[in-house]
């Protein structure tokens, strides 16, 4: 049966703008958020990560009539910008397109614009309420604190309740979802590069990397000037976030290391001492689903790790996807088998491309090799455009191009690339000819980028 009354269990990115899309498709829509209303509460620092928008989720954000709206706190980032030691800063684009940028927006802002989207949209949001428990055969379901909860009954129950879903431990308690999660040994620390008489310290229109082979930091850029940077470092060895838990040994390491970004750091000392380690790993699951009464999305069904900026671009990609269904289908049942069929052979595309793209940025960014297959991707971009699209630009400019067929495509032209770039030093010295006869042969035609 074709459920009308739809209850989601979590208020944050992906589940505000799926309560919008389904509540004007005519859903009866409710939320219930474990957290209070970030509209009217801090939001504690050191787990807020700057998010990387990317066309995928422009795109859902632009079917719920949202895009132009999210304009007015996205900085766009244009490329990389690189600090090696004893280098000046230099910029990698990350395409050859001009209009193909990235843009950096604050989490919170994001989500409070999001949420009185939903709001108006005609979706009920209740806050502070977590879930406690779900009896899935009466379908009541117990959300509060201990002491004080409320029974709640429900047609359908939908999980974006993130990567330590409770929906998700509810339903693994009626059946098996194949869940394996897999720690990545590295950790992530909050900093923050402060404004010079305000105005931004650095580049503002790129995403500055300080790559040092085993490990990294980040920055993006903010509205308020100040930048958002992340150092990702092994948990444990040296260096790791073990060998530097004492905030004096935090701040020898920045100054060995990032010289230049301290500089611009009045309160690292602060934030080495109190923004907590963040974990990192990938979840995997079998099954997304419980017949037509649940079903999880975004990092509810498959977190990723954040090295290619696209755990919320995936999200909202999911979002778009289940309401489609949910509105094409005579039955939650068939709408979530046609989703979970749809969307997870991408979810496990993207969560092997992040990774990929972790060795990209904290090292592969520093070898002339690198630098010189890049050329050559965007010659052949520019040769063929219908046939070779760089992997990075599928994935982040093309939501016409699904996951899976980004890597798939992707591995073919690095191996087509590693090996027509294997004994040459410049690109005088690839064999242009044969590269594009190789191509043509190998790489079926794309839609024209328009």
């Amino acid at each position: 049966m074709k459920a009308r009354r739809l209850t989601l269990v979590g208020a944050g990115l992906a589940g505000a703008l799926l309560a919008t899309l389904l509540a004007r498709r005519g859903f009866e829509v409710e939320v219930f958020e474990r957290y209070p209303d970030p509209r009217r509460a801090t939001v504690p620092a050191g787990r807020s990560i700057n998010l990387a928008l990317a066309e995928r989720g422009r795109a859902a954000l632009a079917e719920a009539d949202l895009l132009e709206g999210v304009g007015d706190f996205a900085l766009p980032m244009a490329g990389r910008m690189l600090h090696e030691p004893d280098q000046p800063p230099r910029l990698q684009r990350y395409s050859q397109h001009p209009d193909e940028v990235i843009y950096s927006v604050h989490r919170g802002h994001l989500n409070r614009y999001l949420l009185d989207a939903a709001e108006a949209a005609g979706a009920r949001l209740v806050f502070d309420q977590p879930l406690v428990a779900v009896d899935f055969p009466q379908r009541l379901a117990r959300f509060g604190h201990t002491g004080e909860t409320r029974q709640h009954g429900f047609e359908v129950l939908i999980g974006s309740d993130g990567a330590g879903s409770a929906l998700r431990q509810a339903i693994a308690e009626e059946t098996e979802l194949g869940l394996r999660e897999v720690p990545l040994d590295h950790g992530y620390k909050e900093l923050t590069i402060a404004p010079v008489d305000g105005a931004h310290a650095i580049e503002p229109e790129a995403l500055h990397i300080w790559p040092r082979g085993g490990f990294m930091m980040i920055a993006l850029p903010n509205p308020d000037a100040s930048f958002t940077c992340t150092l990702f470092l092994e948990n444990h060895g040296r260096p790791g976030f073990d060998s530097i838990a004492e905030t004096d040994d935090g701040m020898a390491f920045l100054a060995a290391e990032f010289p230049d970004a301290l500089a611009l750091m009045p309160n690292a000392r602060d934030e080495l001492a109190g923004n907590p380690v963040g974990f990192l790993g990938t979840l995997y699951l079998d099954c997304w689903r419980l017949d037509g009464r649940a079903v999880l999305l975004g990092d509810a069904a498959h977190a990723i790790v954040p090295f290619h900026g696209q755990g919320m671009n995936a999200a909202f990609e999911d979002c778009v996807s289940l309401a489609r269904h949910l509105s094409e289908h005579n039955d939650c049942d068939a709408a979530f088998a046609a989703f979970e069929a749809e969307r997870k052979p991408n979810a496990d595309a993207i969560a092997a491309m992040a990774l990929d793209n972790y060795e990209e940025m904290r090292a592969s960014v520093r070898d002339p090799r690198f630098h010189l297959k890049k050329e050559l991707e965007w010659w052949l971009e520019r040769e063929l455009p219908e046939r070779f699209v760089p992997r990075y630009s599928m994935v982040m400019f093309r939501p016409d191009i699904p996951y899976a067929e980004a890597r798939r495509r992707g591995e073919i032209q690095a191996r087509l690339l590693d090996a027509h770039t294997a004994k040459a030093e410049s690109l005088d010295q690839v064999d242009y000819q044969a590269l594009r006869q190789e191509v043509m042969a190998v790489l079926k035609p794309l839609p024209i980028r328009s």
